[in-house]
């Protein structure tokens, strides 16, 4: 996989405005790009996050189908969450993927890395397949704020889902099944 872009830092100017939410920090920022142009340009901040694509011994995939406020809807998405303070990726995928879906792993292969949304946020989402998987004994709670659901799934199946429009996988996730897909000659 491809590291991530190397950086060309714009002239920060000013901080015009800041707010901060749960988990990000949304800031309005005065700078100078690097090809001169000058304006002001919001960004969202985010601490980063991981996502694993959890592959089964018999090759189902563990997929979840999680209600997500800002489309106020049910989508098909990967276990994923953001880093704690000081947190590594794969320390953060194994700690949801146990959260979420209920599963360890003992096999975990980097998928790289990817930018969901460069454009407004500086978001860095680290992508994983999580194999050799062992199902928890008492299943998880979730966070309060989680209404998921835990799907097994073939690969054919999840496609199938896909290619129909009837369900809808969002973006990192599309990313790190296109990957994982990739990697296994699927």
């Amino acid at each position: 996989m491809a590291p991530l872009p190397a950086p060309e830092p714009s002239q920060h100017l000013a901080t015009t405005a800041s707010l901060d939410a749960r988990k990000i920090r949304f800031e309005l920022n005065r700078v100078r790009l690097p090809m001169g142009v000058e304006g002001e340009f919001g960004i969202i901040r985010h601490p980063g996050a991981s996502l694993a694509v959890p592959l089964l011994d018999d090759g189902r995939v563990v997929v979840l189908r999680q209600y997500r406020f800002a489309v106020e809807a049910r989508i098909l998405e990967f276990p994923a969450g953001t880093l704690d303070e000081g947190e590594d990726p794969l320390s953060t995928m194994q700690r949801e993927l146990q959260e979420e879906a209920g599963y360890s792993a003992s096999r975990w292969d980097p998928l790289g890395a990817m930018l969901p949304c460069p454009g407004y946020s500086d978001e860095v989402i680290h992508l994983f397949l999580a194999r050799e998987l062992t199902a928890l004994a008492e299943q998880p709670a979730g966070d309060d704020d989680e209404d998921l659901e835990v799907l097994l799934l073939q690969p054919s199946e999840l496609d199938a889902a896909l290619a129909s429009g009837n369900e809808y996988l969002d973006g990192k996730s599309l990313a790190a099944w296109f990957r994982a897909k990739q990697l296994l000659g699927l």
